[in-house]
């Protein structure tokens, strides 16, 4: 089995991999700070009340764009369940080749996305991850990441909302039942909903325009993508475990290599 470890901004999430089938997911906060043995309880203790034990870990991976996080992370990982992470970034076998002005800029979550979006679904396509951001990467035909556009996601969106006015309180994002609000809540919810389903139905438009690619296959994931996704026929799969099943299949390619 291999431990695959996802690092984002709001939460680390861990899948546990029996060849190419997830047996086990679980999350931590990544914004609360965390010593290694604290780190390192954690994942354990998760782990264990998943049935998974210390020594069916033959290796793991990680992907993150939250640097603070990765000496107490990787130091507990070591320590805790044995083995050296293997962390994507420069070096490291992908199969996807990034053609943007500059490569070191894009962020290990989206080139591991891209690889996932490609293997399973083949290319061109692009892939959306409605997460504390929402981005949009177009990975071509022979598998190249050829642009990304990054805008700023649902939750930040809200809480800019009730955080910059006075007056409007913290919701629950969600769909409202219409878009005719009549009053506060459901007002913010079918703005934050509805503004979203426009944003990502004109941005995969004008990508198709603008690439000349009129069969783009489109993939979503990310944790508010469900509700999107379930909303325009713009999406062609919403993918929940994508970026997991991405740093599988980059631990796979680094592993034959070896």
């Amino acid at each position: 089995m291999i431990l695959v470890v996802d690092v984002g901004n709001t939460n680390i999430n861990f899948g546990v991999y029996d060849g190419d089938k997830m047996v086990v997911m679980f999350k931590v906060m990544s914004k609360m700070s965390r010593t290694s043995d604290e780190f390192g309880v954690s994942i354990r203790e998760l782990m264990a009340l998943n049935s998974v034990a210390k020594e069916d870990i033959e290796g793991i991976i990680i992907a993150s764009v939250v640097p603070n996080v990765m000496h107490s992370l990787t130091t507990a990982l070591e320590r805790y369940v044995g083995h050296k992470p293997l962390i994507v970034g420069p070096g490291v076998k992908t199969g996807i080749k990034v053609a943007t002005e500059n490569p070191k800029e894009i962020g290990a979550d989206r080139i591991v996305d891209a690889v996932a979006a490609y293997e399973k679904y083949g290319g061109p396509v692009l892939v959306l991850d409605f997460g504390t951001a929402t981005t949009y990467d177009l990975v071509t035909e022979d598998g190249s990441f050829a642009a990304g556009i990054t805008a700023p996601g649902i939750k930040i969106s809200a809480k800019a909302l009730w955080e910059d006015t006075a007056k409007l309180p913290e919701i629950e994002i969600k769909k409202p039942d219409s878009i005719l609000a009549q009053e506060t809540i459901s007002s913010m919810q079918a703005g934050l909903i509805y503004g979203q389903i426009g944003q990502t139905e004109y941005i995969i438009k004008k990508v198709k325009e603008e690439s000349g690619i009129a069969d783009l296959k489109v993939v979503a994931t990310g944790g508010l993508g469900v509700i999107i996704s379930g909303e325009t026929d713009m999406i062609d799969v919403y993918d929940k475990f994508l970026t997991l099943d991405g740093l599988r299949i980059i631990y796979d390619k680094n592993r034959k290599t070896k």
